[in-house]
C-alpha cells in the first residue's frame, strides 16, 4: 500500500499537499473553519510549516506543552523582530499585509533582556495603578452611551455598534485622551486593524499618540499615560509613544473581538441560559476555544537548533497557535479536572499579556451591562450565516446582528462622571469644533 494513502487529508479548499507542503493560514476556507486546519496541522507533530500570507513562511507551534516551553525560554527564543531572517534577506516584501503586525518597534513586545525588563516593568506598574472601581464605572458609562444610540431600534450589530467601540472609549478614558486626540486614536486603530487606508491610519494613530505624550509632559493627570511617563524607567518620548500605541492597539481590537466572541457564545449555546456565573463561564470557554488572537507571539531562534523534532535556523519566524494548543485532544481530561483559566489565550512567560485583568473586567462588565439593558437580546440571523474576519492573527466576526425589544435609552443621573468639560474637550487648538465619536461621548457624559 502506498505510504501516502495513510497521510492526513488537508481540509477542503486547502492547497497544502500531503507531502508536507506549507499550510496557508489565510483565505475564506481557513477563516470559515480554522479548527479543521489545526486538526490537520497536528499531524505534523508539535510544530507545523505554515504560510501567513503569500510568501511569508513560519513555523507554528500547535502543542500546549511545547508552546509553554517556547514562551518561557527567553534564552533560546528572542522577540526582537530585527532578527527576522527572511525579511532581512529580502525574501518578503515590506508592503506584505502581515509585515506591519510583525515588524520591530521599540516597545516591550519586541524587546529582549534588560531592555525588555525596563519597558515591561514600566507598563506593568502603570497598568497595576488602574482603579478597579473607576474601570467598572467607566465601562458602565460607555456601555450606557453606546446602547443609547441603538436601544430604540430593536436591532443592532453588536460588533460595529458595541463590542468594537467600547474598548476604544474605555481605553481613551484610562489613558487621558482629550476629545480631539481621542477621535484620531479611534480612527487610527480602527483603520489599522480593518485594513482600510491602513498606512494613513497608522500615521494618524502615531501622530495622535505623540500629541498625547506631549500634552501629558505639559499637563500630567491621573491616567496610564502620565504614570508611564513618571515611572522610574524614565521612558523617552519615542519610547512613550510606542508603549502607549502598543497598549491602545493591542488592548482594543483583540478586546473587542473577545467581547464579540463571548457574546456569540452566549447567544449560540443553550448551556449558559441557566444563569449564575454564566458570563464568567462563557468568557473562559471562549478564551479556550475561540480566543481573539488565535495565532501570534512571534519568536526567533537565537541559534540554529532542533526544536520539538523540527530543525529551525537562527532568525526563522516562529509563532504560537493559542487556539490549536488550547484545543488539543490530549488536553480534554486535564481541562475538565484542572483550572478553567489555564489556557494560553493571554500567552505565557515574560511576554504574557500585562493587561489581562483589566481586559477581563471590561469584558464581563460590558456584557453584564448590555444584558441588563437589553435582557431579551437574541441572534437575528442563522448562526451559519455569520462571517469571520480573515487573516491568521485575529479571530472575530465581521458582524453580529441581534434583535431585542426596543428600549428607552438610559438617562444620565446626577452622579457626576469624571469627564472634561465637553465644550473645551471638543475644541481643537484655534477654536475649531470636532464632531467625532469621542467628542460625542464626552458631550453625553456632561449632560
Amino acid at each position: 500500500m502506498d505510504a501516502r494513502s495513510t497521510a492526513p487529508v488537508p481540509p477542503p479548499g486547502c492547497p497544502a499537499h500531503t507531502d508536507g507542503g506549507r499550510v496557508p493560514l489565510y483565505g475564506p476556507e481557513f477563516q470559515a473553519d480554522p479548527q479543521a486546519y489545526y486538526a490537520y496541522l497536528r499531524h505534523f507533530g508539535a510544530t507545523a510549516p505554515v504560510e501567513l500570507a503569500p510568501g511569508v513562511e513560519a513555523t507554528l507551534v500547535t502543542d500546549y506543552a511545547t508552546a509553554l516551553q517556547l514562551l518561557q525560554d527567553s534564552g533560546s527564543f528572542r522577540k526582537d523582530a530585527r532578527r527576522w531572517r527572511h525579511l532581512n534577506e529580502g525574501l518578503i516584501s515590506p508592503d506584505n499585509p502581515v509585515v506591519p503586525v510583525l515588524s520591530y518597534r521599540p516597545n516591550c513586545m519586541f524587546s529582549d533582556g534588560a531592555e525588555h525588563l525596563r519597558l515591561r516593568q514600566a507598563v506593568t506598574d502603570s497598568m497595576a495603578r488602574i482603579d478597579a472601581r473607576k474601570l467598572s464605572r467607566t465601562t458602565e458609562q460607555v456601555s450606557e452611551y453606546l446602547v443609547s444610540r441603538f436601544a430604540a431600534r430593536g436591532s443592532a450589530d453588536l460588533l460595529g455598534d458595541y463590542a468594537r467601540q467600547l474598548p476604544l472609549f474605555v481605553f481613551n478614558e484610562l489613558f487621558g485622551c482629550p476629545a480631539d486626540i481621542g477621535d484620531r486614536v479611534l480612527f487610527g486603530i480602527t483603520g489599522m486593524f480593518d485594513g482600510i487606508n491602513a498606512e494613513r491610519a497608522v500615521e494618524v494613530l502615531f501622530g495622535a499618540v505623540g500629541e498625547l505624550v506631549a500634552l501629558k509632559r505639559a499637563k500630567p493627570g491621573e491616567d496610564v499615560t502620565t504614570w508611564l511617563m513618571q515611572h522610574q524607567a524614565q521612558l523617552t518620548d519615542e519610547e512613550m509613544v510606542h508603549q502607549v500605541a502598543l497598549l491602545l492597539g493591542a488592548g482594543t481590537d483583540p478586546l473587542g473581538n473577545l467581547i464579540g466572541n463571548t457574546m456569540h457564545r452566549l447567544l449560540t449555546h443553550d448551556r449558559y441560559a441557566d444563569g449564575g456565573g454564566l458570563i464568567d463561564e462563557a468568557l473562559d470557554d471562549t478564551l479556550w476555544d475561540n480566543p481573539p488572537m488565535p495565532n501570534y507571539a512571534p519568536h526567533y531562534p537565537a541559534t540554529d537548533m532542533e526544536f520539538a523534532g523540527t530543525k529551525v535556523q537562527a532568525g526563522d519566524l516562529m509563532l504560537v497557535s493559542f487556539a490549536a494548543a488550547n484545543t488539543g485532544p490530549n488536553l480534554t481530561a486535564a481541562r475538565e479536572s484542572g483550572s478553567n483559566r489555564s489556557h494560553l489565550a493571554w500567552s505565557a512567560g515574560p511576554h504574557a499579556c500585562p493587561s489581562k485583568e483589566p481586559a477581563r473586567q471590561i469584558t464581563v462588565t460590558a456584557i453584564e451591562k448590555l444584558l441588563n439593558q437589553l435582557p431579551d437580546v437574541d441572534l437575528a440571523v442563522p448562526e451559519e450565516s455569520l462571517v469571520w474576519r480573515p487573516g491568521p492573527f485575529n479571530r472575530g466576526l465581521t458582524t453580529l446582528p441581534v434583535r431585542f425589544t426596543p428600549a428607552e435609552p438610559v438617562r444620565r443621573t446626577a452622579e457626576a462622571p469624571q469627564a472634561r468639560p465637553a465644550a473645551d474637550a471638543a475644541a481643537e487648538p484655534g477654536g475649531r469644533k470636532r464632531g467625532g465619536m469621542w467628542s460625542q461621548f464626552l458631550t453625553w457624559l456632561a449632560k
